[in-house]
């Protein structure tokens, strides 16, 4: 059975949606397109790349996450090298660990660029400097960038770069003027479309069903600790990106989408334990297994999706 996807993104709180995709897997649903935003973008084009979510499993459970904030030169210096590099750099880690760990996990399966895909993926990312959305590759056209022959893991970095905590991706601009920006700096897809549900819609009568796997938040979740700037602005990150996991969604896109309980885990909770990547998991799998028992294509094209393809 064919289905497009669409992941959302939400830093390690995405292991939960591993486990969801790979209970869809499981019964035997195969993916003709593909969309993600922020951490749901790496899972978009691993599998994409050809990753089965099995594959993914062992790699997001075994992972060290401390290696995506790496340490370098100034940052060994608590507090101080964190502050300088906020102010240089516009963000504290510069996101050289996770493109590069993208980029060999994506060689291993022969996929460098888009081109080197069988299937669409769609990446999502914040152009700051314009405000607007960006649906990478395609709208690299608008930087004079040709879109198949771009770096996956590049427009990944850009789909991943928290505000603040990573460094912005620069792209330059062609308009060259005196007045006008250089550079436009993009960030973390969730800033505007953290679920992209909608990407892959049109008016038409769908061929197969569009899944989303979305992660929804306790309540109860681990308060945020602020004892000073940085931690402030860690909590102002953690909040941020956790507020779309409240978001209310349209009825006919409620009804095609797999929530996944995050167990209070944080978006940038990269210390997490092992114990809580497969409680994560977990979630993931028991959220699939109750949507799927219960869902229904027919039914829910002929409800909220009522007019024929064209022939």
């Amino acid at each position: 059975m064919f289905a497009d996807v669409v992941i959302e993104g939400g830093g390690i709180k995405a292991i939960g949606l591993i486990g969801a995709i790979h209970e869809a897997e499981k019964r035997g649903y195969e993916w003709k397109r593909l969309a993600g935003t922020s951490a749901g973008a790496i899972i978009a084009s691993f599998l994409a790349a050809g990753y089965t979510a099995e594959e993914l499993k062992k790699i997001m459970l075994e992972m060290n996450y401390k290696q995506f904030i790496r340490k370098k030169g100034i940052l060994h210096l608590p507090v101080i090298g964190q502050i300088s590099n906020l102010l240089r750099y516009s963000g504290i880690y510069c996101g050289d660990a996770l493109e590069e760990w993208v980029w060999r996990k994506l060689l291993a399966k022969g996929v460098r660029t888009f081109q080197d895909l069988d299937k669409p993926v769609y990446i999502i990312a914040s152009d700051i400097t314009s405000g607007t959305l960006l649906k990478l590759p395609d709208d690299l056209i608008q930087f004079d960038i040709e879109p198949s022959t771009f770096e996956i893991a590049k427009a990944v970095r850009m789909s991943a770069s928290i505000p603040f905590y990573f460094q912005p991706v620069r792209l330059k601009t062609n308009d060259g003027t005196k007045n006008g920006n250089r550079y436009h700096y993009i960030v973390d897809g969730g800033i505007l479309s953290n679920f992209p549900v909608w990407i892959f819609d049109s008016e038409f009568y769908p061929k197969w069903p569009t899944f989303g796997f979305r992660l929804v938040s306790e309540k109860t979740g681990k308060p945020n600790k602020v004892k000073g700037p940085l931690s402030l602005g860690h909590a102002l990150i953690n909040t941020m990106m956790d507020a779309h996991d409240m978001l209310h969604l349209k009825e006919k896109d409620f009804v095609r989408t797999i929530m996944v309980n995050t167990l209070g885990t944080k978006t940038t909770e990269f210390d997490i334990s092992d114990e809580q990547r497969e409680k994560l998991y977990l979630s993931g799998v028991n959220s699939a297994k109750k949507f799927f028992n219960q869902w229904n294509f027919a039914q829910y094209a002929s409800t909220y999706r009522s007019k024929e393809i064209q022939s």
